[in-house]
């Protein structure tokens, strides 16, 4: 009776492999999944979520016109994530708006000019690109499989040649200025490498929902580990996990991809909220309960 168990519960893992639709997924998945949690850890250190939110919002419009010019939507949703970023350093630079409300204003802005242009793409054109705001893994094509592993690669071999730069910059900025680090130039650098890791995860879970990949594992791995590089790898552990679980829910279950992983990795962070051995909600009270 147990053998019968753990064979079925085997055929089940591997049934969805033996497509090839689901066998790109998980690929895109699993690298999307380690990618956003290593970028993301910067983000939720430094408590720039919403420069991420920003980023992740202006890169539509750049992808509808390359799509209308028949270019790499991929080259336009990048060039758009980089314009939007030097329209907040411009802001925030030259007035005495601050880079919350910059941030807020660009990416309401290019998010309009996205949803508009999109929107007239579609009455010339009987196709659907909503899946760029929620994501549609399960149609990535090899050759959308390859340049999200390239992307992947590219990032994290930056931050592996510079991460004690980064990470002097991301907990003193002051400091590393002091020291003679060219801190402006770290810090368009992480914008751009925001702006590559919103690129290739567009497709697995959408414009919108990236945030949540960027932010929630290293949020998770934050409330359970202290130091940045543990965040980075736990963050990353939890990341693919969750990218390959909720693909599993998507396909035995039917329901979207891109929603699924963001579910589970949102399940985790609440797991993590409540029972954190140094920050969990249901530990800390356990304790004062004891105490008292």
């Amino acid at each position: 009776m147990q053998r019968n168990w753990e064979g079925s519960k085997m055929i089940n893992l591997i049934e969805p492999l033996q497509y090839g639709f689901m066998q790109r997924s998980l690929i895109v998945a699993i690298l999307v999944g380690l990618l956003c949690a290593v970028v993301g850890s910067y983000l939720m250190v430094q408590r720039l979520a919403l420069l991420g939110d920003a980023i992740s919002h202006s890169v539509l419009p750049g992808l509808a016109i390359a799509f209308m010019v028949g270019a790499n939507i991929f080259v336009g949703a990048f060039i758009a994530g980089v314009v939007s970023t030097l329209c907040i350093a411009v802001i925030k630079e030259r007035s005495p708006i601050k880079e919350d409300a910059a941030m807020g204003i660009v990416f309401s802005a290019f998010f309009a000019l996205g949803v508009t242009l999109i929107t007239v793409i579609q009455k010339d054109n009987k196709i659907d690109l909503n899946h760029f705001l929620f994501g549609n893994i399960l149609s990535v094509t090899p050759g959308e499989v390859r340049d999200t592993a390239i992307i992947a690669a590219i990032v994290l071999v930056i931050i592996f040649l510079f991460y004690k730069e980064l990470l002097f910059y991301t907990f003193d900025p002051l400091g590393a200025q002091a020291a003679g680090l060219p801190v402006n130039r770290l810090n368009f650098g992480l914008m751009l490498l925001i702006a590559l890791t919103i690129v290739a995860s567009m497709k697995a879970v959408g414009v919108i929902l990236v945030l949540s990949l960027l932010i929630t594992p290293g949020a998770t791995a934050y409330l359970l580990v202290k130091r940045l590089h543990e965040v980075m790898i736990l963050g990353a552990v939890i990341g693919v996990f969750s990218s390959i679980s909720g693909m599993y829910l998507s396909y035995f279950l039917n329901i979207p991809s891109g929603p699924a992983i963001v579910l589970v990795v949102s399940g985790l962070f609440i797991l993590s909220l409540l029972f954190s051995p140094h920050h969990g909600i249901l530990v800390m009270k356990s304790a004062k309960v004891v105490s008292d």
